[in-house]
């Protein structure tokens, strides 16, 4: 059984859909920052967003690179709600466990540091 890698190829025509949606996202949220700037309605500064990230997402949608990538994006979403997520009691507990042992070795680092500094000043140097 073969187990060979199929790599597509895509045309100028594909990459340049994708750069142009890349480019249309870009405006969106340049011209929300640029109209929050002039002190212009809110509704209009979303609206410019939202339309910069719809126009990407409709000239995603037509190349089959965007395609793919929103295929793949969809699919994320899908295992992600297949996760077990941990309870609040679980995950309470594993935080305390990372607390406690990141203060452990901070007091651990902070000896070695005062007995290396010990060693090495007050018994080689003699600088103490």
């Amino acid at each position: 059984m073969s187990n060979q890698s199929v790599q597509t190829v895509s045309t100028s025509n594909e990459k340049f859909k994708v750069a142009l949606a890349v480019v249309a996202a870009i405006a969106g949220v340049v011209g929300f920052f640029y109209l929050t700037g002039q002190n212009k309605p809110a509704l209009v500064a979303a609206g410019a967003l939202v339309a910069g990230l719809v126009f990407a997402v409709l000239l995603l949608w037509t190349s089959t690179t965007g395609r793919d990538f929103l295929s793949f994006a969809k699919e994320s979403v899908r295992e992600t709600k297949k996760v077990v997520w941990p309870t609040r009691r679980e995950a309470m507990q594993i935080t305390g466990i990372v607390f406690a042992f990141v203060v452990v070795m901070a007091i651990f680092l902070w000896g070695t540091d005062k007995l290396l500094e010990l060693l090495l000043y007050d018994f080689v140097l003699g600088w103490k």
